[in-house]
Formats: structure tokens, sequence, C-alpha cells
């Protein structure tokens, strides 16, 4: 799948550039600002968005919000990673700006990975027992 991992944190986002290249997903690519994530969306068309919430530029909330006013129902997998904004409220917040699920840092890989999966089976019609 196509991912475009929007974090400032440039370690973080790196790390798991790698991982999600690693897991064969090759079209991976990194925006540190929110505005460059949102510009990198329209050229390289992601299948799945994982943004930061907290980032300079553009917020990850100006970009779920965005991606889903631009793209509606075919807007990519959209999830939220963050370290700051971490209660229940903030999740909730997430959800109504547009993100499909809400992570907070240090997220566990073997979860972003999973959330990809159940979306790219869900994509090909090959709906997992936890998709449904």
């Amino acid at each position: 799948m196509r991912v475009l991992i929007a974090d400032d944190d440039r370690d973080s986002a790196n790390m798991l550039a790698v991982v999600l290249r690693d897991e064969g997903h090759e079209a991976v690519v990194v925006a540190q600002r929110g505005d460059e994530a949102l510009e990198m969306s329209r050229l390289f068309r992601p299948d799945v968005v994982i943004a930061d919430v907290n980032m300079p530029g553009v917020s990850g909330s100006a970009i779920a919000r965005e991606l889903k006013e631009r793209h509606g129902t075919l807007s990519p997998l959209l999830i939220a990673i963050s370290g700051a904004w971490t209660n229940t409220s903030d999740r909730r917040l997430g959800g109504t700006v547009g993100f499909d699920h809400y992570l907070v840092k240090p997220c566990d890989r073997t979860q972003v990975l999973g959330l990809i999966r159940d979306s790219q089976d869900a994509s090909s019609g090959n709906f997992t027992k936890e998709a449904r």
C-alpha cells in the first residue's frame, strides 16, 4: 500500500517508514510538517495516512479533516498518533475530524501494521473475521 507518514519527530517517522517498508509497503513517504503532508497527499495519493496530531504548519487534525472533505468515502485510511493529546475526549475529537483510528505514542508497530493489513484486506474483499 501507499503510505504517507506525517510526523515532526524525524526519528519516529523514519523508523516507522523502515518498519512499513520491511513489511512490503514499498511506497512510503515521510513529511515533517502538516502543510507538506497535505501537498504530498495531492501528489502521492496515499492509501494510508499516519499523522501526528500536533504538527507544525498544519495539525494532523486539519490534515484528516481536509482529506475527508476532499475524498469523502474514498479517503485514505487515517491513523492519528499522539504523544500529547492522549485522553478519551482527545480520541473522540479525533474521530469527529475524520481519523479512523487514534493511537497514543509510543504506538505498538504491530498495532499499526494490523490496522493497515485490515484495511488492505477490506479493500481487496478479503474480509477477516475482525474486519466484519
